[in-house]
């Protein structure tokens, strides 16, 4: 199926575009509202039209104000989108946009199919709680996207009544699997978490990659694989598994890193070989979550502790050095840019992949679900195929490349991103007001880069 262009929908600082424009895969127009992202797209890609709101999108549509393009990718946000908002319509902001991203869609489709082409493609891409989310909130939107009357509903558990604060009664629903089919009457789409740190990137980012397009399109052959079992490289390995690339390979020890490195006459250290998930507010919140006591989101550099600066953030997250630093911008401002963007070499593999789609063909056991004209299958992350043979559904590719936190360092960070004494102190007392667990390593250099003074008092033995 020729792919030559795209629209891109909550288009952000455009990974969408810095991964399919090599691919000779160009943007339409793209659609976006945020200050400081407008302005990175109006420096970044003057010719390309910011159509801004997407919800007027539909009706530019409709009317021929913009060009239907081949391929729809964005990540609206999904857990808003529930059953109350699928039958009493959406309050909710961000379920809204949901909608309105498959309104967007069904007008590509209505356009395209009058002028005997083709259904759109569609790429969504959002974080795995969306699987997760006691509102149904998956089964809403897939259900949508199927072009079904009613919602799907996992059958991974029972559908459970309980009363909210208010005392009103509400329904929960089961979760879905991480990955998955449905062959529909108008549409077929696949589904499957995928994490960063199996695709060259030193960062645990697990997203939801959803993609889909008419009946003629199989999305499975671009988001599955086909090979043998595989074993996760950061994990132990207590029995031999049969291996998709060496059937006689030695056993090996789950791996390992090196978490110091000397670069350019200074001392790295890092206090484990990935990072947690880089979110949004890094740039205002660094000392808050997890990330403060598991040291994930921290260099020591030269016995002092820091936080990442934006440019290793951008490098966390596959981007060029210095990408988002665009005249008259914020550290703040490019910390959310960044963090709220898609991990590059991820969507690389995908966009890869679409774009020469193997020639694999996949047969699956009997429906885990038939609702209406649609046919739905749930996935492990191995599923026994045909001849020895699996499909892959998990979170690693079989051609997984791993990275390693202190090859992303930035030896040149400027001091404002150091921490001072007082905030190492900070960190401390708040490890032992809520008797937290800390990295071991990190709480020693804490200890060395704090107040020793108010660490007495505070009854911390350094």
């Amino acid at each position: 199926m020729s792919i030559n262009n795209f629209g891109s929908l909550c288009s952000g600082i455009e990974a969408a575009s810095f991964v399919l424009e090599p691919l000779n895969i160009h943007p339409l127009w793209l659609s976006e509202i945020a200050d400081f992202q407008s302005r990175f797209l109006a420096e970044k890609h003057p010719e390309v039209p910011n159509l801004g709101d997407m919800n007027d999108i539909p009706q530019m549509i409709e009317n021929d104000e913009v060009e239907v393009p081949d391929l729809i990718c964005g990540g609206t946000p999904c857990q808003a989108f529930s059953l109350a908002g699928w039958r009493n319509g959406i309050n909710d902001d961000r379920g809204q946009l949901t909608l309105k991203y498959i309104d967007i869609i069904n007008a590509c489709d209505n356009k395209r199919i009058a002028n005997g082409q083709n259904r759109t493609i569609f790429f969504w891409e959002n974080v795995e709680g969306a699987l997760t989310d006691k509102t149904n909130a998956f089964g809403c939107f897939l259900a949508g996207l199927a072009g079904l009357d009613e919602p799907i509903v996992s059958p991974l558990g029972k559908i459970k009544r309980t009363k909210d604060k208010d005392g009103n009664e509400i329904l929960i629903y089961p979760k879905w699997s991480n990955s998955g089919v449905l062959y529909g009457r108008d549409r077929n789409i696949a589904w499957r978490i995928l994490d960063a740190k199996y695709f060259g990137l030193p960062q645990q980012r697990r997203r939801i990659y959803v993609l889909g397009g008419g009946t003629d399109f199989h999305p499975e052959k671009v988001l599955f694989e086909e090979g043998g079992l595989i074993i996760d490289p950061f994990k132990p390995r207590p029995q031999r598994q049969p291996s998709l690339f060496d059937d006689n390979q030695e056993e090996e020890d789950v791996i390992s890193f090196e978490l110091t490195k000397e670069v350019g006459g200074h001392h790295i250290e890092a206090f484990r070989s990935y990072s947690d998930c880089l979110y949004a507010a890094y740039g205002t919140k660094w000392n808050g979550n997890a990330a403060a006591f598991n040291g994930s989101l921290y260099f020591a550099q030269n016995g002092r502790l820091r936080r990442l600066d934006p440019l290793e953030c951008e490098r966390l997250m596959g981007f060029p050095d210095n990408y988002t630093l665009i005249d008259k911008c914020k550290d703040t401002q490019r910390y959310q840019a960044v963090g709220n963007s898609w991990a590059v070499p991820v969507i690389k593999w995908i966009a890869e992949r679409l774009r020469n789609t193997p020639e694999s063909t996949f047969f699956f056991n009997q429906p885990t679900i038939v609702v209406e004209d649609a046919r739905i299958f749930l996935l492990d992350d191995f599923n026994k195929h045909v001849e020895g043979r699996y499909i892959n559904a998990s979170k690693m590719p079989y051609d997984y490349h791993l990275a390693n936190m202190v090859d992303i360092v930035d030896v040149d960070c400027p001091e404002k991103f150091y921490i001072t004494k007082e905030g190492c102190t900070g960190i401390l007392r708040r490890k032992y007001e809520h008797n937290a667990g800390m990295n071991e390593r990190l709480e020693v250099v804490l200890k060395e880069c704090s107040d020793k003074e108010k660490l007495s008092k505070l009854g911390i033995e350094t």
